[in-house]
């Protein structure tokens, strides 16, 4: 399908699917969103001092570089995509000038740049696996402190939001591990319920009402 970088509304690009008419983020800010679901919410919600996480479309790599930038603490991160952005598009994202952290310009091309299916170190505290894989394909158990899951909306593509899928989200978490999400629709909090998760609707970044917040108890 044809994808195409598009500015959103907080000066931050994004990668939009006009035959879907879907972005890889909110439309209303990707960085905001970013921000508020996965950090403010998921990250900041985790006390350990060494944290494991899953994302759920690895995409732009966003989410990772600002969690890389907003943490001191030791964290292993493990992104998951089953169709990676190209060299072309990673160089027209403005991330990097949008956060003023041009320092950080190598760190965001080596989080692109470092190969898939091995983990990495990227800077002293924050260790990097890609693994391009689809997400009925994870088999992971009792691994992660928190999951980001940042796949395209339930409207889209249905399946990924599957209680089939959201099983594998329940085992691959440790216990009182959490999972985030933009998402917040009744079938989206129904199906997570119904594979043990406690789940609690919280206020959403700019553009949307509400987000998910889920713990595996």
């Amino acid at each position: 399908m044809k994808r195409e970088i598009i500015i959103t509304s907080d000066g931050s690009t994004t990668i939009h699917i006009p035959e879907w008419n879907e972005q890889y983020h909110s439309k209303h800010g990707a960085i905001q969103e970013a921000y508020h679901v996965y950090i403010e919410n998921g990250l900041k919600s985790i006390s350990k001092k060494e944290i494991s996480i899953l994302e759920i479309g690895f995409g732009t790599g966003l989410n990772c570089f600002i969690t890389l930038l907003e943490s001191d603490r030791e964290i292993d991160f493990v992104g998951v995509e089953a169709y990676p952005v190209t060299k072309d598009e990673i160089e027209k994202l403005n991330y990097v000038s949008e956060l003023k952290v041009k320092d950080q310009q190598e760190v965001f091309d080596k989080i692109h740049r470092v190969s898939w299916e091995e983990k990495h170190q990227i800077n002293k505290n924050f260790t990097l696996t890609k693994r391009k894989q689809f997400f009925n394909e994870i088999t992971d158990e009792n691994a992660f402190d928190l999951i980001y899951f940042d796949a395209f909306a339930p409207d889209v593509q249905p399946e990924l939001w599957s209680e089939t899928i959201f099983k594998k989200m329940y085992t691959a978490l440790k216990k009182d591990g959490v999972l985030v999400t933009y998402a917040s629709k009744g079938d989206v909090k129904r199906v997570m319920r119904a594979v043990g998760f406690d789940v609690k609707r919280l206020l959403g970044p700019i553009g949307k009402w509400h987000m998910l917040r889920a713990a595996k108890k």
